[in-house]
């Protein structure tokens, strides 16, 4: 059974935004490490994004907050306020994030068995918003000096 700890360590991550909205596409790829602190667990996320058509490529960090809460995870955003929560248990987890006037719909791909890699999808709607953001998270390999 999937559980918190499993997520615990580093990641290399890639993203790719899609814009429906006429934007441009973006493409990202970095790092995402999963500490343990407290009860929990902060996910930090550092990464380059390139923005298709721009020549500058931008740094990206985000930073949010995990909790065992039952048999579920709760994620929350790094000044503590409540984003939202998924069962980790099966090879796939759905939550939502209402966020006015936008709303947010996440999707979660574990697989089976260990998690090396997994999956998240959010897609994003609103009245300036409609995005795809799909980001793949593999095992970041220890490189040896």
């Amino acid at each position: 059974m999937r559980r918190l700890s499993d997520f615990e360590g580093a990641w290399d991550i890639t993203r790719e935004i899609t814009d429906f909205s006429g934007g441009p596409n973006a493409h990202l790829t970095g790092r995402c490490d999963f500490v343990a602190e407290g009860a929990g667990l902060t996910q930090t996320e550092v990464g380059t994004l390139q923005v298709m058509g721009s020549s500058t490529a931008l740094k990206a960090e985000r930073r949010y907050r995990w909790q065992a809460q039952g048999d579920e995870i709760a994620v929350f955003f790094d000044d503590g306020r409540f984003f939202h929560a998924f069962d980790p248990r099966g090879e796939e987890a759905q939550a939502e994030h209402d966020c006015p006037p936008d709303r947010y719909e996440v999707r979660y791909t574990f697989g089976v068995g260990e998690l090396t890699a997994w999956t998240v999808e959010w897609r994003v709607r609103g009245p300036r918003k409609d995005y795809l953001s799909v980001t793949h998270f593999s095992r970041a390999v220890a490189h040896g000096v």
